[in-house]
């Protein structure tokens, strides 16, 4: 382990102070934690964008294509906006109806035949 010295300001010191003491953790194992967790996020966002980067907008609508137009299981629709409308999934499939489909049976009927 390695020793850092850090400047904080006086506010900012009292807080930590604070939330550690209720998460029952020594201020340094707060900062070491919330340190950690930045890093993560942020090697997270740079993984995201590099595989983005490999992606083509083309494989991704070839995709989209073959997801059949049906109406979204029970509890998977779209809310209503205002009163008494109805919102419209993709392709228009209206997105109030429940279907009796299991996705299972919706992916086997858009796989190509071998």
């Amino acid at each position: 382990m390695s020793t850092l010295s850090l400047r904080l300001p006086n506010s900012l010191h009292r807080q930590l102070k604070e939330i550690s003491g209720r998460e029952g953790v020594s201020i340094n194992q707060f900062v070491a934690s919330a340190a950690g967790e930045k890093v993560a996020a942020l090697l997270t966002a740079d993984y995201l964008q590099e595989r983005a980067a490999l992606g083509k907008r083309s494989a991704f609508d070839a995709v989209l294509r073959r997801v059949p137009s049906v109406a979204p299981d029970a509890g998977d629709e779209l809310p209503t906006k205002g009163k008494g409308s109805k919102s419209r999934g993709r392709r228009g499939v209206q997105a109030t109806k429940a279907s009796s489909v299991s996705a299972a049976d919706r992916i086997q009927k858009t796989r190509p035949r071998e």
